[in-house]
């Protein structure tokens, strides 16, 4: 098992830019995935196979969303809000554990909280 990373603020504002794009492709997946999947779901029921646009939509939207997950998870990078684009990084703060805390509009990594205050015990870096 490895240790999990610690960023500094500057390592992951050097991230943005990719994690910006990422976070658009996990929304417009979750958006597909809630829109067919009542779709997906009837035509199941119905025997009517899985060969249906939707079925297609579904499984592709799926696939990308594992996939953006598991690069988030392989990289330490924690998704609190999909919606809100609000993710955490591990770091430290006067030599303690904490999370950067960043959300999509906010131009670097500049905020952080402990460990189980979340998002409302944000401060400034």
């Amino acid at each position: 098992m490895t240790e999990e990373r610690l960023y500094t603020a500057e390592e992951a504002t050097a991230l943005l830019e990719d994690l910006k794009v990422r976070l658009v492709r996990i929304r417009d997946a979750r958006k597909t995935l809630i829109r067919t999947s009542e779709r997906v779901r009837d035509r199941v029921v119905a025997d009517a196979g899985g060969g249906s646009d939707a079925g297609r939509e579904y499984w592709e939207a799926s696939r990308t969303l594992k996939a953006e997950i598991e690069y988030l998870a392989a990289e330490d990078i924690v998704l609190r809000d999909p919606d809100q684009g609000l993710v955490d990084f591990p770091g430290e703060v006067e030599g303690r554990r904490v999370w950067l805390c960043w959300r999509v509009g906010e131009d670097r990594v500049a905020h952080w909280h402990d460990l189980e205050s979340g998002f409302a015990g944000r401060r400034p870096l």
